[in-house]
Formats: C-alpha cells, structure tokens, sequence
C-alpha cells in the first residue's frame, strides 16, 4: 500500500504549536496538503507516514502560526512619518484628517495596503484586521497580495471622499461584504471608529447589523483620557458604560487600545467576553499611556496584538510588539512573570484570531486547520545560543530574522524574499505618493 502524496512537508528544528499552551515540539514536520495542515509528527517518523511534492527543511529555525496583527489602518502606510511626536487629537486634527480629506481614495488605499501587505507578510504576518476607508480597494490589494485579512466597515458620523453620513458607510460596507463573500482569505467585521465619533443612532444601527450578519465589532475605546474627559461631558459618562447602555458589549466586541479602564470596566468587558487588540508602540508614541494588560489577562479577557497604522506607529512589526507588550506588562505590574513569554506569543497569534472569530481557522498548528505558518531563523550570532525558542520569539528575534512564511499553505515568503510582491515597484509607488503629499 503506497503511503498518501501530500503538498508539502515542513521540518524544523523547533515547532511552537501555541495550543496546548506552552508547548514546544523538537525536531518535528508539519505536513500540508491542500492549504491545511494534516499531520505534525516527529521528522523521524514523518517518511512513514506520507510523501511529499514539496520538503522544506529548515534546521535552525522555529515553526509557528501566522502572526495576527489584531489593529491596524493599512494604507496608512503611505502617511508614514508625516507628522510625528505630536498628541493624539493634534495630530489627527492638524495634520492626518486635513491629509486625508486632499489625497484618500481608491487608489491611495489599494496602494498603501499593497505596500503594507508586504510590509506584514515579510514581518511574519498573515492576517491582519483593518479599518479604513474604500474597504474594496483594501480587499484587492489584499486578494493581490496573498495574505488573510478582516477587512473592516468602517462607519463614522462625518463625511469623508468615501461616504456621506453614517447611514452611507453602512450600505457601502455592505455592499462590499456582499461583493467578496466567499473568498477564503477574507472576512469582515463592523468597524465604528470610536466613540467621540460615532453617534448613539449609529452605534444602534451598527450593532442590529452584527448580530444581523454575525460579524464581530472593531472600534477604537479608551484611547487617551481626553476621549473620556469628553464623553463624560458630553453624554454623562465614561466610553464604555455608553457601550454597555447601548449593549455593544459582548463576545464579538474588539476594544482598542484599551489604556484607560477602571476595576468596574475591566470586570466588564471580562463579563461581556470582550476582547482588547493591545498596541503598545501606537500607544508609548502618542503618549497615551499604557493598558492594565496583565490585569486584564488575570480577569480572562481574550488579548491580541496590534501595530496601529503606520502613520501612528511606523511599523507595522509584531516582534517589536510582542516584546514591549511583556515588558510593559512587567513594569506596570511590578511583577517579572506578569505577562510571560508563552502569553505574548499567545496574543500576537491565537489571541487574534478568537478576537475575529477566526480561531477554527488560524492562530495555532493544529490538524485541520489552515496552513499560515511562519519560520523564523535562528542561524544569527544575536540568536544563539538558545535556551527557549518561545522566549527567543519574544526577546530576542526580530522581524529580520523571519526566513519563510506560509498562507492557506502557499509560501508568499522564501529566503527573506517576497514571492509574488514586487518589492521595487513597491517603492516607486511609495515615492510617487510621497511627491503628492509632501506638505
């Protein structure tokens, strides 16, 4: 009896599984036939057990699941470094909304999200959860790109290029959940940007929609203190007891940022099964502050990680993530095991994918699962020797030292070399933005 033929063949030196928790597989192969995983068996077995049309060995390197970035704006890639070191509302105020009102469209967001989907997939991302506007040209670039993504519906309550008024963003949301349905690297969540810019009406019609079409919620919530300063003015209460009247709160929910949260709000969002996307670098740079995420991982509240856009963070980099996230954590807790190393890979993996609703599909090498895998190479002198592989990946390992990675099993990632992105066309299109938006 001949043993079955199977797509591919992943051996490495180290597989991190993430589920179960904190387990790490030495000298083990991941197999992958027709985009999803179908075995992980030690390599010595693994001749036994099936043939393979394709065998990459990689002996110095870790196999984990494809990074999920939990947050982010992607075409904001094209407003990178425009206007930093400034505050929250300034610098939205003064300088990001006045840009985007002169150059945002479908091309400027096809094209940022191009670049930024390149920016991801070499960094070891393979899903990412956007909000932006023109949610279609985003879709294309990512169907072009290779790479997963929930791409959001944003809604706000002011015009922009792309809708007129609130009840706009909803129908052309729509219509592009409607137009993408059933393409398998896509899904979709209801994105109202933020309390202090969307209206209560508008939150009612977003939330029938979700439980309607049984889509997850994105919103940005507890950013800064002003933003509550100003709720509290204005609607006699903080963001989140708003949500909780309004019954936004419930396991579909993705608070951002999450920084500002009181004891009371935290057992909230940990009763409502809510989930929190973390950005730490966004945070530190606008000065925000820092989320009680240890707190919040004590109460069960499900964590993931996020970049923010670009224009917020510079880089769209889930190492740098994974690492600060820890260390934060530790600092603010004043405990060294506050946030480990097994938890912070957690959260910028399966973490994410739950948060989507996605975590049947992604987020861990599990058998039957979708096959977005990332190896990241240890074979560097600022990586050895190694003691912990996990701890490695949160520590130690950068973005730089992602070697291959896998989407739905098809490698968009070989030698540190994009597959199918052309990368210097990439930057002459990035330099033809940058010459029409130079202020």
């Amino acid at each position: 009896m001949s043993l079955p033929l199977v797509d591919l063949v992943i051996e490495a030196r180290w597989v991190v599984p993430v589920e179960p928790a904190g387990v790490v597989l030495d000298q083990h192969a991941v197999v992958v036939d027709g985009g999803r995983i179908v075995a992980v068996v030690p390599q010595a077995e693994v001749d036994g057990h099936c043939r393979a049309r394709n065998r990459k060995c990689l002996p110095q390197h870790v196999l984990l699941p494809g990074l999920v970035n939990l947050h982010t704006h992607a075409a904001m890639t094209l407003l990178r470094g425009l206007a930093d070191d400034l505050p929250l509302m300034q610098w939205l105020q003064d300088h990001v909304w006045p840009a985007e009102a002169r150059h945002v469209s479908a091309q400027f967001v096809h094209d940022g999200t191009l670049l930024a989907c390149a920016e991801m997939l070499r960094g070891g991302v393979t899903c990412f959860n956007d909000m932006y506007f023109f949610p279609a040209a985003a879709a294309e670039a990512v169907l072009a790109s290779g790479i997963r993504a929930a791409i959001g519906l944003i809604t706000v309550d002011f015009p922009s290029n792309y809708a007129a008024d609130a009840d706009d963003y909803l129908a052309k949301g729509l219509a592009v959940r409607d137009r993408f349905l059933g393409q398998p690297l896509l899904s979709f969540c209801l994105a109202p940007h933020a309390p202090y810019t969307v209206a209560d009406r508008s939150f009612v019609q977003v939330l029938t929609l979700a439980e309607q079409i049984e889509l997850p919620l994105h919103l940005h919530l507890h950013e800064t203190v002003q933003e509550i300063d100003d709720s509290r003015q204005r609607f006699a209460m903080r963001p989140i007891e708003r949500l909780h009247r309004l019954g936004l709160l419930g396991p579909g929910l993705i608070a951002v940022h999450a920084v500002h949260l009181e004891a009371r709000e935290i057992e909230l969002l940990a009763a409502h099964g809510c989930s929190v996307a973390h950005c730490p670098s966004s945070n530190l740079k606008l000065a925000s502050g820092i989320a009680p995420i240890a707190q919040l991982a004590a109460r069960g509240v499900n964590l993931g990680l996020g970049t923010d856009g670009a224009a917020s963070n510079n880089r769209l980099d889930l190492f740098q993530e994974m690492r600060l996230a820890a260390l934060l954590a530790k600092q603010q807790d004043g405990r060294a095991d506050a946030i480990d190393a097994h938890q912070v890979l957690r959260m910028a993996t399966l973490g994410g994918a739950c948060a989507l609703g996605l975590d049947a599909e992604i987020g861990s090498i599990v058998v039957g699962k979708a096959a977005d895998l990332c190896a990241v190479s240890f074979d560097d002198v600022a990586l050895v020797p190694c003691y912990d592989p996990v701890s490695h990946l949160a520590y130690a390992a950068g973005r730089e030292h992602v070697s291959d990675v896998w989407v739905a099993g098809r490698i968009r990632v070989e030698n540190g070399q994009l597959i199918e992105n052309d990368e210097s066309g990439l930057i002459r299109l990035a330099l033809l933005w940058q010459n029409k938006i130079r202020p």
